[in-house]
């Protein structure tokens, strides 16, 4: 969906044009779910049903004119409705009025301070898990509703008392409640052309016009005394401790539940962003109008939200009307209420309810290893209340961050050689010196020990922990070389100097692995000179996008990536000593480096069109291939030889084509003729099932063929035959950036 940005305060010609065309049809959509969900949150919350439509009508009119969301609708919300339900029985309803109001005041000051984005530091897992836990608690209440009973004081009270429930009671106000839920299930399920009502209105239809015709005797809803007995809202009595309580309550649960569902609303469509702390500012401004005209508390909602995105509103006049028309509805059709039964709207309760426990949230959750804080927060809520169920929510998903941050890990990998290998890595305090002196405790007395620590901290208690050991460790007859990756956060410490507690890691090069198309984002190429002396004269005329991704490329390399390596390169700088050849396609999609996740000094390269190796004494003959053979395998002692084909290899379609899309490239027909070999190959053998067609497999067999290319070398093969040179035959497949080893013979591959 596209926001229509413009039309934000001030309607144009064009503008009233859209609203009529989108937004209209969306807030007549929109109203139709939000009456019969604003009634049933006001019958789970204890307050009267007009509560309901004044806080929906509030929260469209008055947030959705002030709020800083385009999209988001505001009304009354499931998961405030236990705080409201407490604060009722505690306080009263007037009084839970006033509780509204200020926590209205409350969280306007909060957005005038422009706090709104702190919001989102609370967990997701809790938010999630508060929900969940409103969630059950409203569906085993109003189960007992629909069922005929009355809910009990507590969750487990209602869970102990259902069966009696079930058993017992067979009414017609269950039949009235069952039959509310079978529509809400089924609703979905029915083709589009006959869903054109929402759901929730079609279940309370379908139920208030049932009981009418059968004659079933049912609880009507009579609005007419709720709107005839209103009155203003009053001061709490009681503990001044416990009402401020409650105010920073509601106001904060109210908050964070808006700023989390205009973030959640900003990913379904394509328009401006929230402005958060403008959010906050109207949610807090339409919680005063509320609470003032006896409403309940207003929050962002995320099914009204969803709905009004999916219906094709584009402004936030969608919302504003949605609210004018529950407001219609309140005064001019409210006689409609009397004819919806109590348990139809306790059925829809229900329902609500046990969508709130949502399991795509767990899903998420799951990746990242959530899912305790989620379930801990559900059964705090439903076993012990809301606000105890959030702190105990949050206190674990605190502690979760804690050891997170204070993670660590000890490898400890004895060497050929005899020499021990540890690596630490994490954040080294308090919390790990027990892991790590049983790592380290657990080295064999005498042996040269390379330590590695790739920490970003290190308090004094790991230091001393580490420095102990390597004392007591050298006494004993060992040797410890202590290397850090990071700030040297041990040597500090040795030598007596300040550690400042930040973390600070070297910054990595911002994904280096892209394409400098990938990475520009519109952003300024700088013309500072580079490093090294340029050879080429300058033109002040435009130059070739390519030249500056070069330029800023090396810029970039000499800001961020030369200080990590130097150290390396400096130890490389007197000569190198690569393990493998590696023979591969000059085809630009191919970085050896990132394909193999090896660095400077591990692979000795040749690429030419085809990664082809021309036979020995092949005409035309080939000097380039050969030499670097010959150096590698007599200066350099490479103990593999590597042939990296591709999918999709330009040089293979030539081949296959016979010649035609060489035309005109005279240098590159002579060069594949050192093909023929492959071609030959490929046409007496047959496919084994591993490719994707003629080009892959002759992709495929060229690797095959470059290998026994490479045994006419007499070197190589000498080599070969002793067991003291390996060759390895590669293919990677570009399209899902997977690297296959080829067997051979026959020709199959299996992914790595």
């Amino acid at each position: 969906m596209e926001t229509d940005t413009k039309s934000d305060g001030v309607l144009t010609a064009g503008g009233i044009g859209s609203v009529l065309r989108h937004d209209l049809p969306a807030s007549l959509v929109v109203f139709l779910v939000a009456v019969p969900l604003s009634l049933g949150i006001a019958v789970a919350s204890g307050a009267p049903l007009a509560a309901g439509l004044i806080a929906g009508a509030a929260g469209g009119v008055v947030a959705g004119l002030l709020g800083g969301s385009v999209a988001q609708v505001s009304g009354p919300a499931a998961g405030l409705s236990l705080v409201v339900a407490d604060l009722v029985v505690t306080y009263g309803w007037r009084a839970t009025c006033m509780i509204t109001l200020l926590a209205g005041v409350l969280q306007l000051l909060l957005g005038v301070c422009r706090v709104a984005r702190s919001a989102l530091a609370v967990s997701p897992a809790v938010v999630h898990g508060m929900l969940a836990g409103v969630g059950v608690v409203i569906a085993l209440s109003q189960l007992h509703v629909v069922l005929g009973g009355s809910p009990q004081r507590s969750a487990i009270e209602n869970l102990i008392e259902l069966p009696q429930q079930i058993v017992h009671n067979h009414t017609h106000a269950v039949f009235v409640g069952l039959l509310t839920i079978a529509v809400l299930v089924t609703w979905t399920r029915l083709p589009q052309r006959l869903r054109t009502l929402p759901a929730p209105l079609a279940a309370l239809f379908a139920a208030s016009v049932t009981a009418w015709a059968l004659g079933w005797e049912v609880t009507r809803i009579d609005l007419s005394a709720s709107l005839g007995s209103w009155s203003g809202p009053v001061w709490p009595r009681g503990d001044w401790h416990g009402i401020i309580g409650a105010v920073l309550l509601v106001a904060l649960l109210a908050g964070v539940e808006s700023l989390l569902c205009s973030v959640a609303v900003d990913k379904l469509h394509d328009g401006r962003r929230s402005d958060l702390d403008r959010e906050l500012t109207g949610q807090g401004v339409a919680n005063i109008v509320t609470g003032a005209l006896g409403g309940l508390p207003v929050a962002g909602v995320i099914v009204r939200s969803t709905t009004n995105v999916r219906a094709g509103a584009r402004s936030r006049w969608s919302t504003i009307m949605h609210g004018i028309w529950i407001l219609l509805f309140a005064v001019g059709l409210g006689w409609m209420i009397a004819l919806i039964p109590m348990e139809a709207l306790a059925a829809l309760l229900v329902f609500i309810g046990v969508q709130m426990v949502n399991m795509g949230h767990l899903r998420n959750l799951r990746g990242h290893s959530e899912v305790p804080v989620y379930v801990v927060t559900m059964a705090g809520v439903v076993l012990l209340g809301l606000a105890e169920g959030v702190l105990v929510g949050l206190g674990l998903a605190a502690l979760f961050a804690l050891r997170r941050l204070t993670r660590v890990t000890v490898r400890a990998m004895a060497e050929p050689d005899g020499r021990w290998h540890v690596v630490i890595a994490g954040s080294l305090t308090f919390l790990g010196v027990p892991t790590l002196t049983s790592e380290l405790r657990a080295i064999p007395a005498g042996a040269a020990v390379d330590l590695d620590l790739n920490i970003d901290f290190m308090d004094n208690a790991a230091f001393e922990a580490i420095h102990d050991w390597r004392n007591e460790y050298e006494r004993t007859g060992g040797t410890v070389n202590i290397d850090e990756i990071h700030d040297e956060w041990y040597s500090m410490a040795a030598s007596g100097a300040r550690v400042f507690p930040a973390k600070t890691p070297p910054r990595a090069p911002d994904r280096w692995w892209l394409p400098w198309s990938h990475r520009r984002n519109g952003q300024r190429v700088s013309r500072q000179p580079l490093v090294a002396a340029r050879h080429a004269p300058r033109d002040d005329g435009p130059a070739s996008p390519a030249v500056p991704d070069l330029l800023e490329g090396a810029r970039e390399f000499h800001r961020r990536t030369a200080p990590l390596v130097r150290p390396l390169l400096h130890g490389m700088a007197r000569g190198q000593e690569p393990s493998h050849l590696f023979i591969t396609c000059a085809d630009s999609r191919i970085v050896p480096n990132l394909i193999t996740a090896s660095g400077p000094g591990d692979l000795f390269t040749v690429r030419n069109l085809g990664n082809l190796v021309p036979r020995l004494g092949s005409v035309p003959a080939d000097d380039s291939v050969a030499a670097a053979i010959e150096y590698a395998t007599g200066t350099l002692n490479v103990r593999t030889i590597t042939v990296c084909g591709h999918s999709g290899c330009g040089a293979m379609a030539a081949l296959l084509s016979g010649g035609e899309k060489a035309s005109g490239l005279p240098a590159f027909g002579r060069w594949m003729r050192h093909g023929n070999h492959t071609l030959a190959r490929f046409i007496e053998g047959e496919s084994a099932g591993e490719d994707d067609g003629p080009l892959d497999r002759l992709c495929r067999v060229n690797v095959i063929q470059q290998l026994e290319n490479l045994r006419t070398y007499p070197q190589v093969d000498r080599l070969f035959r002793a067991g003291h040179l390996e060759l390895v035959g590669l293919y990677f497949d570009i399209g899902t950036a997977r690297v296959h080893l080829l067997e051979h013979p026959p020709i199959a591959s299996s992914p790595l």
